[in-house]
């Protein structure tokens, strides 16, 4: 049989578009790819390039009271978001030109309509083209999840917090996983009086729970209102904003509600239950280590399978599927081991096993500190960053490493190639320290605080 294309690519965001590009730029396949929303996906249009940009903005404040301490004659005026979002709207438009540009000259054919899948080898457009494929590729990603409780649609998801018309005086963050912590720090840097509703008995779950509580004092310290064990029973309208009826038995007004309760596979409607496949409680698309559901003919890369939820993994799944199936090369990705950063103030890097996961698992050693940094301490300021190892007291490996501290994110990419080539704690005592940093400590820690 004659396909229209070699590869049919669902959903243009990160793991589908280098997929495509792959396929097409360097194995040579006919592919197109179909994207109904903009292209780039969550990470580039609502997701970890526009917060991160937000998280710079939010931080000025701090550091222009840091410059006066360090001898600086200067103050920061008012934040001007309409100005803000405007810059943001148009880097944003940038981003989203370059993935077309990229998909255009590695060949890729693209369709801006929904695509929904017809039988194995078939999808149909909204338009109500349709086109045959070798095999297909769904990379349509997750999307926000909001309760169904009363006054649900008085809340907004972090889709809409890119294109406020202007900044709340008063918001609730209804969440305790990473994005919700990374918006409540955002808004409060940016001026905004911030309470963050979470079920649970700490923020961050599935964190270490040290450098989780680490994270949630520092943020409170920072002003934010952190209220566990709460959750939200219903939203309704007031006459100077929205009231927000807890469980706990408040209630009070908020000028913003932000639902950042979760993310759910986007697998609603795409035909997939009809060519049998079963989809997982939460709605995941399930595959095997190449990413083939269990129809041969179609594959599934990124957040739509529930794996990991992160722009890099769905990156390299993406490349290792296109390898695999048009590069003559099998490619899978290994899950294990991937370092991770949640962008609150401070910044949280972790790689590997908490303390609590791998002392279920074997007998460790801990190793940790927490000290005033330099730069903060000269200016006058309480924060406090930790440095921790977990370490196999048989192996002697590194099993995990977790930094709450400003960079972070940075600091742990670096520690996760070490910890990814099987380093040893006698491996990070043997290697110098650079003079005077906070990552120094990694490497100095001479005696643990704890064995289990």
């Amino acid at each position: 049989m004659a396909f229209d294309y070699d590869l049919f690519v669902i959903g243009g965001g990160s793991g589908g578009v280098r997929a495509a590009r792959v396929a097409a730029g360097e194995h040579g396949a006919r592919v197109g790819l179909a994207e109904e929303s903009r292209m780039g996906g969550t990470c580039v249009i609502r997701g970890c390039v526009p917060k991160k940009l937000m998280v710079f903005a939010s931080a000025y404040p701090e550091a222009v009271a840091e410059a006066r301490e360090y001898g600086w004659d200067v103050t920061a005026g008012g934040f001007d978001w309409a100005r803000f979002r405007t810059r943001l709207e148009a880097e944003l438009d940038r981003l989203e030109g370059a993935y077309r540009n990229t998909l255009k000259n590695a060949g890729v054919t693209v369709h801006d309509a929904r695509a929904v899948i017809v039988d194995p080898h078939r999808v149909r457009l909204a338009s109500g083209e349709e086109f045959t494929a070798k095999h297909i590729l769904v990379a349509t990603g997750g999307w926000p999840f909001v309760p169904d409780i009363p006054g649900r649609e008085l809340a907004i998801t972090s889709n809409e917090m890119f294109h406020l018309p202007a900044l709340p005086r008063r918001a609730l963050v209804v969440g305790g996983g990473y994005i919700a912590s990374e918006f409540a720090c955002i808004l409060n840097g940016l001026g905004v009086e911030v309470s963050q509703y979470c079920r649970g008995a700490q923020i961050l779950r599935g964190f270490d729970d040290e450098a989780r509580g680490h994270v949630a004092n520092a943020m409170q310290a920072n002003g934010i209102a952190i209220h566990c064990g709460t959750d939200v029973m219903r939203l309704e309208k007031a006459a100077s904003g929205i009231r927000a009826v807890a469980t706990d038995g408040s209630e009070r007004e908020f000028d913003l509600v932000l639902y950042a309760t979760g993310r759910r596979p986007n697998t609603a409607g795409l035909g997939l239950e009809g060519i049998g496949i079963t989809l997982g409680r939460n709605g995941e698309i399930p595959v095997d280590a190449y990413s083939q559901t269990a129809v041969p003919s179609v594959f599934a890369v990124g957040d739509v399978t529930g794996r990991i939820n992160l722009t890099p993994v769905a990156i390299r799944e993406g490349h290792a599927f296109a390898d695999t199936v048009f590069g003559a090369k099998p490619t899978t990705f290994d899950h294990q081991l991937v370092a991770s950063a949640v962008f609150t103030q401070p910044e949280m890097g972790t790689v590997g096993l908490s303390e609590e996961a791998a002392r279920e698992r074997e007998p460790i050693e801990v190793y940790a500190t927490a000290f005033r940094p330099m730069r903060t301490l000269f200016a006058g300021k309480q924060d406090r960053v930790l440095m921790k190892l977990i370490v196999s007291r048989a192996t002697r490996k590194v099993l995990g490493c977790h930094i709450v501290a400003p960079e972070a994110g940075e600091m742990i990419q670096l520690a996760a190639i070490a910890i990814r080539m099987g380093a040893t704690k006698e491996d990070f005592d043997a290697t110098c320290a650079v003079h005077p940093t906070m990552a120094e400590e990694l490497v100095t820690m001479r005696k643990p605080v704890r064995t289990g």
